[in-house]
């Protein structure tokens, strides 16, 4: 079977019609609102939960509240995290209830994939993801970010145990199901005397 095609006219071999509808289209946008946001003047808002940037955080005294456990360093996947643990004739712990504190702990935000992995075992509440989104360097060096500048950009946390009281809070607001005990037997395992 021969499908015949049909020649086209002088204004679509011209391309006219073409420029004409995108031109509609260019018109029909250009009176609409304006929704560009003009980074970084303007930021993104970013919403409840966000995972951003993690970073260590002092107590109300100021205090490190990382205790060198190092289970974040354990959890991470990508092996992002380092610490240091101080050893047996390492410096003591600048706060008066822990035991250590890391000599040194980095994270190198190039490999991290912020998962909140780190966040979430941490039993101290020592580290906390950030809703900071604007990493940049004009260095691969400066993402490896130090202990002295993770304090800094976490700053003093004030509310203790602040997740284990949402974890709570979760948890109550679950549906709770009735368990009957001791469990009866299925119909069919029963004896019958």
């Amino acid at each position: 079977m021969i499908v015949s095609r049909p020649q086209p006219g002088l204004l679509d071999r011209l391309y006219i019609r073409a420029i004409l509808s995108g031109l509609r289209i260019t018109l029909r946008h250009f009176f609409r609102r304006k929704v560009t946001m003009q980074y970084p003047e303007q930021r993104w808002a970013v919403p409840e939960g966000y995972r951003g940037a993690p970073a260590l955080v002092r107590d109300q005294d100021g205090h490190t509240k990382c205790v060198s456990c190092q289970l974040c360093e354990f959890v991470c996947p990508p092996r992002a995290i380092r610490i240091t643990p101080p050893g047996p004739d390492g410096p003591r712990a600048d706060r008066p209830n822990a035991e250590k504190t890391p000599l040194e702990f980095e994270i190198n935000m190039l490999r991290c994939i912020f998962c909140g992995l780190c966040e979430e075992v941490c039993p101290e509440e020592a580290i906390f993801l950030r809703d900071e989104y604007s990493l940049t360097s004009s260095r691969r060096a400066d993402l490896v970010l130090g202990m002295d500048k993770l304090l800094e950009m976490g700053g003093v946390h004030h509310d203790r145990h602040l997740k284990w009281r949402r974890k709570q809070q979760e948890a109550e607001a679950q549906e709770e199901f009735p368990v009957q005990w001791p469990i009866p037997a299925p119909p069919a395992a029963r004896r019958s005397d």
